[in-house]
């Protein structure tokens, strides 16, 4: 067993559930988040509102579940990133998990 965490911005949100729902990952949980960027500090100076820092509405899924339907997830996420045409692409890491109840 591994924990799976994917991060991508909201726009994404349905295209996450139906790449979990594809790899058999019937079980998982989502939080909403605030994805942030470092800019360029030139671009920063240039800005009017440069103190202000909004982050972009983002969220979290994560799931325990079994190697090969992570393999499976994986596949989808490079599959979904190769035809983006934005600079936000899904993440994805795995963890092992050593012990659990």
């Amino acid at each position: 067993m591994k924990l799976v965490i994917v991060t991508a911005v909201e726009e994404f949100h349905n295209d996450i559930i139906k790449l979990f729902r594809k790899a058999q990952i019937e079980n998982f949980s989502e939080s909403d988040i605030d994805g942030y960027k470092t800019t360029n500090p030139l671009i920063v100076a240039s800005n009017w509102f440069a103190g202000e820092s909004k982050g972009n509405e983002s969220n979290m899924f994560f799931s325990f579940t079994e190697e090969d339907r992570i393999d499976a997830l994986f596949k989808g996420i490079e599959e979904f990133n190769s035809h983006m045409e934005t600079n936000n692409p899904i993440r994805a890491i795995v963890l092992p998990i050593e012990r659990f109840i």
